[in-house]
């Protein structure tokens, strides 16, 4: 496990770079991220390159004894280059041309805008083919950062006709495929297809989510241009990408896979305002939400099944979020140590000086603007001696998969069928229940191999093909434990309703179909019970009703059991009270349950603990909220993003691994000595962390002090 930082050297003068530099090899930073914004830096004009000023930083990094990570410099073409060729600019859906004065303001289908980016990257990657000191490339940046994806001018017309073609051979399958015969939609050719623009009504489900996986589509082929061409200049270069959290436009998955690792950037108090399902408690807003920070983490892990790197962490109080509240003592260090305890091998901070200029001023570095160290200095110091003395994190090794589908976020982002129906909030509330064990999690595709989990939670896979439902009963038939979600089942490959009841293809697996559905208001209440046997009237038997109710929220599906038994009911005022709202289904070794409803907290950890149990996983009792477990490499750590005080009961001093060979602190949240811990357990102090010696999830207590 490794720290580093991200640099702008073309942002200060010349004289100021070796303080810099010595200043982070001083902190144990190892790597040094440079020169994703500066294409007008190295080539001020047409053909005119500038490269002296970039050799002499990856010269000092590398005399410091770091080494340096390049970028691709296509986020922010400069304005000669917009000014030549104005046709590189994208369009909003009304028309709008996005100008020059920001950044990712190019589309991803302009041929002249390939050329352009093939050029630069073939002079820059060609220029340090030979320099020891650079360690590997980040192609472009943030893909799809402030909505860019999705671009609507005449290129991408174009090349979505084409993409159109290549996919459906003919019109007349198009519109078969997609049920055009609603409204009028028929096309007589695919040189009539046009990108979906302002419309009265809604667009069609079908044609909405063909341009969305053309769209990424697109992205990923505009990243393989870079790919490739990195690779030609120096194949044993890394290439890697830094995606952001939660974008819901951008299939990361695909992206992936020209990629060597993958990177993301992670903003914490940024993300848990504007990327939350709900409003952000004080703790969160001083440290975030760790499953809403560690599910980006394991899906980005789980893209190649490898170790990935945070690309930007974030290092202080930060600008875009709608507040900036500083974050809690530590949380700088706590959010390196969340990230190596999901699988990270390097953390790189953005950046390394809060800058004079331009639109991020009160984005914080770890050193202030007159490079002065500030408050997330001495955690990244920190932070490093500490892994310094971790011999290797080794390989994840997740017992549970959850299933994330970017086609099935894609739909429901179109047809919600309620205002508060959020995907990502779906996915969390199951896989959140998960982590509240401490159980390790991959985040994966439909698509990936289930065969090594114990056990599978699909939240939300809507969007369902015969291929996917065979693959999964053969999962459960051959032992493996499996948890469906709401809306499963419910559409074909196209986003077209079956003409069989819901779960479709996943009918039989399931042993039941959905009856009705409703979504329900958070006014309303929304209670499950947990039942035996269905009545003769098909209704769940009320020999429980003395049994606790759980909540829910948003979704309800009636279901109507067939094979499968029902587990929990409806406990409402109103239409559906007493239809079952879970079921559970053996299937040759294993078993599945299907849950109908958006589980609260409780119903969630009732489903994930049973599952776990039947799956023989090793689970820790329920962690408190924003406290969170994870085993990798010989060691468990326990991350603490509250600001109570933890006592970890059972666990002594001495399991701990030592954060410093030269000093006795071993908690590096409390600040605590050995001499000074209390016999009966580790404390782990506010948006702290303790590093345990040895997998001690299997029934793991935490307690507040």
């Amino acid at each position: 496990m490794r720290l580093g930082v991200c640099y702008f050297p073309e942002h200060w003068p010349s004289e100021e770079w070796e303080r810099d530099v010595a200043a982070m090899a001083d902190a144990g930073l190892e790597y040094v991220r440079m020169a994703e914004f500066s294409w007008g830096v190295l080539e001020p004009e047409r053909g005119e390159f500038d490269f002296e000023w970039l050799d002499e930083a990856v010269e000092l990094v590398g005399e410091y004894g770091m080494q340096a990570v390049l970028c691709t410099p296509t986020a922010t073409p400069p304005k000669w280059l917009v000014d030549e060729r104005p046709s590189i600019r994208q369009e909003s859906p009304d028309g709008t041309v996005r100008e020059h004065g920001s950044r990712r303001h190019y589309c991803f289908n302009s041929d002249a805008y390939r050329e352009e980016t093939a050029r630069i990257v073939e002079r820059i990657t060609e220029r340090y083919a030979d320099s020891p000191h650079v360690a590997g490339w980040q192609t472009d940046n943030e893909f799809g950062c402030h909505r860019t994806v999705r671009c609507y001018c005449d290129d991408c017309a174009d090349a979505f006709r084409t993409w159109l073609a290549d996919r459906y051979g003919d019109v007349d399958s198009l519109n078969e495929a997609w049920g055009n015969a609603f409204w009028s939609q028929q096309y007589g050719s695919f040189g009539e297809v046009d990108p979906p623009g302002p419309t009265p009504a809604e667009h069609h489900p079908s044609r909405l989510l063909a341009y969305a996986r053309f769209a990424s589509d697109s992205v990923v082929e505009y990243n393989r241009l870079h790919a490739d061409l990195i690779r030609d200049a120096d194949p044993d270069w890394f290439v890697t990408h830094n995606f952001m959290g939660r974008f819901p436009t951008l299939n990361a998955y695909d992206v992936s896979e020209d990629l060597d690792r993958v990177a993301w950037d992670s903003y914490p108090t940024g993300f848990v305002q504007d990327r939350f399902d709900g409003e952000a408690s004080p703790d969160q807003l001083r440290a975030g939400d760790p499953d809403q920070v560690g599910m980006d983490h394991d899906l980005y892990r789980s893209a190649l099944d490898r170790p990935f790197w945070v690309m930007e962490q974030q290092p202080g109080d930060v600008n875009w979020p709608p507040h900036c509240p500083q974050p809690g003592e530590g949380a700088m260090r706590l959010w390196a140590h969340h990230a190596a305890a999901h699988g990270a091998d390097a953390v790189l901070y953005f950046r390394w000086r809060r800058c004079l200029e331009g639109q991020e001023q009160y984005h914080a570095g770890l050193r202030r603007a007159d490079g002065s160290p500030d408050r997330g200095y001495g955690d990244a110091e920190c932070a490093a001696e500490e892994f310094a003395a971790l011999d290797g994190v080794g390989h994840v090794d997740a017992p549970v998969a959850v299933v994330f589908d970017y086609d099935s976020l894609w739909t429901l982002d179109a047809q919600p069928h309620a205002p508060d129906f959020d995907y990502w909030a779906l996915q969390e509330a199951f896989y959140g229940a998960v982590r509240r064990r401490g159980v390790q999690v991959d985040v994966v595709p439909p698509s990936a191999d289930l065969s090594g989990y114990a056990a599978v939670v699909a939240p939300a896979l809507h969007l369902v093909t015969d291929e996917t439902a065979d693959r999964l009963t053969d999962y459960v038939a051959g032992g493996g434990q499996l948890l469906f979600g709401p809306r499963t089942g419910v559409k074909d490959a196209e986003n077209k309703l079956r003409p069989a009841p819901q779960p479709g293809p996943l009918a039989d697996l399931v042993g039941a179909t959905v009856d009705q559905h409703e979504s329900l208001p958070r006014r309303l209440e929304t209670a499950v019970r947990r039942v035996g046997a269905l009545d003769a009237d098909g209704d769940a038997d009320g020999d429980d009703l003395t049994s606790p109710s759980l909540s829910f929220r948003t979704w309800a599906e009636w279901l109507a059991p067939d094979a499968a038994e029902p587990r929990y009911a409806y406990d409402v005022d109103g239409p559906g009270d007493g239809r079952p709202a879970v079921v559970a289904n053996a299937v040759g070794d294993g078993d599945v349950t299907y849950c109908g409803a958006w589980p609260g907290s409780e119903l969630a950890d009732a489903l994930v603990s049973g599952l776990l149990d039947r799956a023989g996983v090793r689970r820790a009792d329920p962690l408190p909220d924003g406290v969170r477990a994870g085993y990798r490499g010989g060691h468990t750590w326990v991350t603490n993003f509250t600001s109570d005080r933890l006592r970890l009961p059972g666990i002594d001093s001495g399991s701990l691994a030592v954060d410093d060979a030269d000093r006795e602190v071993v908690d590096a949240g409390s600040g605590d000595s050995q001499e000074e811990r209390p016999a009966d357990g580790v404390v782990v102090g506010p948006y702290g962390v303790a590093v345990v010696e040895g997998d001690r999830v299997d029934g793991l207590r935490v307690t507040r002090t």
